[in-house]
């Protein structure tokens, strides 16, 4: 099924509506591209293309919320003080060599 030229460049908005009490009528701005391949991937599968959007987005959020755990930070033994921090002259000696 061709579509006219003056349509091909445009954005597709995409109206997802449903019962008011469990969903929210949206506009999307979806370039061509993506658009055509929605469509076609819910023809496909027999389902809407709002169906197709809200899977898309439930995965993207999903994988969102669980954020990898972080590796613990390195740690190590110092050996202590070398320098007496209350003592103003011995930093100045260990820090410039005064």
């Amino acid at each position: 099924m061709g579509v006219p030229c003056s349509v091909a460049r445009r954005r597709w908005p995409l109206i997802h509506t449903l019962d008011t009490e469990s969903h929210m009528k949206t506009t999307l701005m979806i370039d061509d591209g993506t658009f055509r391949r929605l469509k076609r991937a819910a023809a496909q599968q027999g389902t809407t293309l709002s169906a197709q959007v809200e899977a898309a987005l439930r995965q993207f959020l999903a994988r969102r919320e669980a954020p990898a755990a972080l590796p613990p930070l390195p740690s190590f033994d110092s050996g202590g003080a070398l320098v007496d921090l209350s003592d103003r002259d011995a930093l100045y000696q260990a820090m410039e060599g005064r």
